[in-house]
């Protein structure tokens, strides 16, 4: 499905990066997520570890947890994760749990990326694609990690 020139995958990467700089506003690493389902996002966040004093308080960790509260329940078969970079593994061990039918996400992650460390997390049905607006997500964590050095 298109809107205009830019795919409906791109237009959700789109708000995830915008969650990810609301992360970076609060002193968080900037990634973000939304989760999607029936062409409705249902779930959103961003990174809160230092705000919440919490390790496992991940983007994808925060939508997931607020899709599961909007459908009422813990499985997110139909639905659509777009993050901004790969999760690590244990973002896509809860991905993974949750059934989820689609993840779609920016950057890679060489480093702690879930692909690295358990390819086989996640359910075998989920449908996965990486390098959606790719560019703009790694620029986004370069800039940020840059500020810090």
């Amino acid at each position: 499905m298109e809107y205009g020139s830019m795919t409906t995958d791109e237009q959700y990467m789109r708000m995830a990066l915008e969650e990810a700089k609301a992360a970076w506003e609060q002193g968080e690493i900037p990634v973000g997520a939304v989760v999607v389902a029936q062409g409705r996002v249902i779930g959103r966040g961003h990174n809160l570890t230092e705000t919440l004093h919490d390790v496992t308080a991940h983007a994808e960790m925060q939508a997931i947890t607020a899709a599961a509260e909007t459908l009422g329940g813990k499985y997110l078969t139909g639905c659509a994760l777009y993050v901004t970079v790969e999760p690590c593994v244990m973002c896509a061990g809860a991905i993974g749990w949750s059934q989820l039918g689609r993840l779609i996400y920016g950057a890679s992650d060489e480093k702690r990326g879930f692909r690295r460390f358990a390819p086989e997390a996640l359910h075998p049905k989920t449908e996965v694609v990486g390098g959606v607006l790719e560019a703009e997500c790694a620029q986004l964590m370069k800039e940020f990690f840059k500020g810090k050095r």
